[in-house]
């Protein structure tokens, strides 16, 4: 696919490709996963780590930053882990510096004073300042995770705002970004109705509001 969908997704809120995910019947919205500020945006592509329990002696918990390419989202799944960090200050500085687009943690992140002060994006379920180091260890690179009961592959797209973060599947994001598009543009044709002295009731019949998540063959 072409990174024109990244620019695609860049224009529309989680909202709207969240019912064209419903529509299509793809459960790709990252349920409990939050920006540290209402004020980040987040687009791009999947760049995937799976953590799993230190072993003995323990592996390492972040040494794949210099590997993500610019544009990228470092996806973590750390099982949902808010008991051992897996992302931090130096992290957000290295990512920041690289132009990463952002990082969504199925887990917790800490130093969470540098995320803000750079703008760079960090969703997660919780954050702490407790340590992943010698708790949690890389397990697996670039390869399939689970991120707030989504399914997230390699190369696949991802998009965050103020309400949160969700994915797209790379194999039917040119479906769930025209339907999205379709269902931004009738909402804005319902505000313009409106607008023009139409009731809220009449314009959304008008234009088949109600049935725009609606699961379609």
């Amino acid at each position: 696919m072409s990174d024109r969908n990244v620019e695609r997704a860049s224009t529309l809120d989680t909202t709207s490709l969240s019912d064209a995910l419903d529509r299509l019947g793809i459960a790709g919205q990252c349920l409990n996963i939050k920006p540290l500020d209402h004020r980040f945006r987040l687009t791009g592509r999947a760049f995937t780590i799976l953590y799993g329990p230190a072993s003995v002696p323990p592996g390492t918990v972040g040494d794949y930053i210099d590997d993500v390419p610019p544009g990228s989202v470092v996806v973590l799944d750390n099982g949902g882990r808010e008991n051992a960090t897996v992302w931090g200050d130096i992290l957000t500085w290295v990512a920041h510096r690289r132009g990463v687009a952002g990082t969504v943690i199925d887990g917790a992140c800490r130093d969470t004073h540098l995320s803000r002060e750079l703008g760079y994006p960090v969703y997660s379920r919780s954050y702490s300042m407790r340590t992943g180091k010698d708790r949690v260890q890389v397990e697996a690179t670039n390869g399939v995770v689970n991120i707030g009961d989504a399914r997230v592959e390699p190369g696949d797209l991802l998009r965050g705002d103020a309400d949160g973060v969700l994915v797209i599947p790379r194999a039917h994001e040119e479906a769930v970004l025209a339907a999205a598009e379709e269902i931004d543009a009738i909402e804005q044709q319902i505000r313009a109705a409106v607008n023009e002295g139409k009731t809220l009731v009449e314009a959304r019949r008008a234009l088949g509001y109600h049935q725009l998540q609606a699961r379609r063959k």
